[in-house]
């Protein structure tokens, strides 16, 4: 079965697919079969691999030798979003649509190669659930075409949160402006807000984010209501055995004494929640939360 994990970016979505990849039902796509898309390497060993591996820890800057296949930041054999390989074996458009991936784009032509793509991998590494990481638009429209029992979960974090994370790394194009970044072209009643706040970097960042969600909520709501769990990042940290027992049970998988020792190899720390309060000045802040005020209420912040 395919399921995907999915999210805006900076949202909490890779934590929650590298902890349910510990499962030893579970199967995905590395990063380093992502590194070398010419290959279409099925990754048949790659949840053994990865659930040898130990999360690293916050400060430490080098592992040993033997376990930097394994190590964040570089080519890992841990979970990847895989859009280099995608976009080579399935659909080139599909690491940067300007627009989210609705099922009415998805061609006779794509389904078989997409089918072709995640079943092979099914096959090969013998997992119950494959589970594909996905972030920026949802995309989950376009995989449900192909698989009717697609499950999602939608990992959900605080709109100015989010918007402050945006802005530190540094593959965000919105400093380029929204006629050239990666979301394609601002609706012109978000561009209207953005020209209001004098074009304000930390609002167009918040204006991406609530953009996003629009595409989350609509795609949720054409999604089997019974195949798809939101999941707030910040309950994570705050209960991460129930939220994870949650996500465990959605995907039809078991607590097994195998996952136990995985989920407990990760740690959850909820400092950073709040960053943004420090990290921008309260002018950007109000900036922020005035065009965001009734997205976050949808989602219950």
């Amino acid at each position: 079965m395919l399921s995907v994990v999915v999210g805006t970016g900076r949202c909490g979505s890779t934590l929650v697919q590298e902890i349910l990849a510990r499962h030893p039902g579970v199967g995905f796509v590395s990063g380093f079969d992502d590194k070398l898309p010419r290959l279409n390497l099925s990754g048949r060993r790659n949840g053994r691999l990865y659930r040898r591996s130990v999360p690293r820890p916050a400060g430490m800057t080098s592992l040993g030798h033997s376990r930097r296949l394994l190590e964040r930041g570089r080519v890992r054999v841990a979970p990847s979003e895989a859009y280099q390989l995608i976009d080579r074996q399935v659909m080139a458009g599909y690491s940067k649509p300007c627009r989210d991936l609705r099922a009415d784009d998805l061609t006779p032509y794509v389904e078989h190669r997409l089918r072709a793509f995640f079943d092979r991998r099914i096959e090969r590494q013998g997992c119950q659930v494959l589970l594909q990481h996905v972030t920026g638009w949802p995309r989950t429209g376009w995989l449900h075409a192909a698989y009717p029992d697609l499950k999602v979960v939608n990992v959900v974090r605080d709109g100015r949160a989010v918007a402050n994370s945006w802005l530190q790394m540094g593959w965000w194009d919105g400093w380029r402006g929204p006629d050239n970044w990666l979301f394609g072209p601002l609706p012109p009643e978000l561009r209207a807000e953005w020209e209001e706040a004098d074009r304000s970097f930390p609002v167009l960042a918040a204006l991406g984010w609530r953009m996003l969600m629009g595409a989350f909520t609509q795609a949720r709501a054409a999604h089997p209501a019974d195949q798809w769990l939101d999941v707030r990042y910040e309950d994570l940290l705050s209960a991460p055995r129930d939220e994870v027992a949650r996500m465990v049970e959605f995907l039809g998988l078991d607590w097994s004494p195998a996952f136990e020792r995985g989920f407990r190899r990760h740690e959850f720390h909820a400092g950073r929640g709040a960053a943004y309060q420090r990290e921008l000045t309260a002018v950007q802040v109000s900036a922020v939360e005035r065009v965001l005020d009734k997205t976050l209420a949808e989602w219950g912040y």
